[in-house]
């Protein structure tokens, strides 16, 4: 087991070394920052200066070099935006995103269990055939048309929650909703499937014969057998949160993650888009080894 964690650690590390050479380069592309942080009017000794002063004067292998030798000492540098050390705006920003897909997949692991083993344990009812239509709709969905149509019903014609921000409590509810309905779509599919295959087992059924109750062939004899696939979903999905729900945050104007990749990539803040890429990498390594870990909790046989 240790030794599989090893591997995925240093799979990892090479991933995450290729995506910061990717991204180092594929930034530099975006145009120079000089013309966006200074006057149109800006004399070239004050553009050649600000050049200067940020390391973008050097050819681009050099600043790829320095920025190497920066990183292994964890300097992340300064935002451009902001003049402030980037790592400490990214993490602002991944504390926001970090909270949000929290609560958005505690709601939607807790939900799509309990419907998905219900509706498995009652295949083709008209609970099972709502649940599967619900989880379809779900799945199909995209974020952006939910949030706008969430926005506009409502945020605009009832008037019941905030359109954006972070205020209170309420400013969270139309984020979390949208976000919540295509895992909670995917997730809901792949239980129902996995909980059907585990409910027609010789284990199930002797359990039943021995006058076991229903709720506990349910979720103590068949759920454990049926969460392999069902974690490995979960995981994708969590990730792909922590990834920063870049449209759904940009549309709520959400100050988490994604919308900050957004603005930085738009305002070209180098030094903000490499730390945000890093931060994210490195938490989604971290819970892709977190599954391993799940996987052989749950499975005994994957520990050898």
């Amino acid at each position: 087991m240790f030794a599989k964690l090893g591997k995925r650690s240093l799979s990892s590390f090479v991933s995450l070394l290729v995506l910061v050479v990717l991204v180092f380069f594929l930034s530099r592309l975006t145009g120079d920052p000089a013309s966006l942080y200074l006057p149109v009017d800006a004399s070239d000794a004050m553009r050649e200066n600000f050049r200067e002063i940020h390391g973008l004067n050097d050819p681009v292998l050099v600043q790829f070099g320095h920025y190497i030798s920066d990183l292994v000492h964890l300097d992340f540098g300064e935002s451009l935006r902001k003049a402030r050390p980037a790592i400490d705006v990214v993490l602002e920003a991944f504390v926001w995103t970090f909270w949000l897909a929290l609560i958005t997949m505690s709601l939607v692991t807790v939900c799509a269990i309990v419907v998905g083993s219900v509706a498995a344990f009652h295949v083709g009812s008209p609970f099972d055939r709502f649940a599967s239509l619900m989880s379809l709709i779900g799945a199909s969905a995209p974020d952006f048309w939910v949030a706008i149509v969430g926005i506009v019903l409502v945020s605009v014609k009832l008037q019941w929650l905030p359109t954006s921000g972070t205020g209170s409590i309420w400013h969270w509810i139309l984020p979390v909703s949208v976000l919540f309905i295509r895992p909670f779509g995917l997730i809901l599919q792949v239980v129902r499937g996995s909980m059907i295959n585990a409910l027609g087992s010789a284990y199930v059924k002797t359990a039943r014969a021995k006058g076991v109750k229903n709720r506990k062939i349910i979720f103590v004899h068949t759920l454990r057998n049926a969460m392999l696939p069902v974690v490995t979903v979960i995981g994708d999905q969590g990730a792909a949160l922590l990834n920063g729900a870049v449209v759904v945050e940009t549309i709520f104007g959400f100050p988490g993650i994604g919308k900050l990749m957004i603005d930085s990539i738009l305002q070209r803040d180098f030094n903000v888009i490499m730390a945000a890429i890093m931060v994210t990498a490195v938490a989604i390594f971290v819970m892709n080894i977190l599954i391993d870990i799940a996987y052989a909790l749950l499975d005994p046989r994957i520990r050898t």
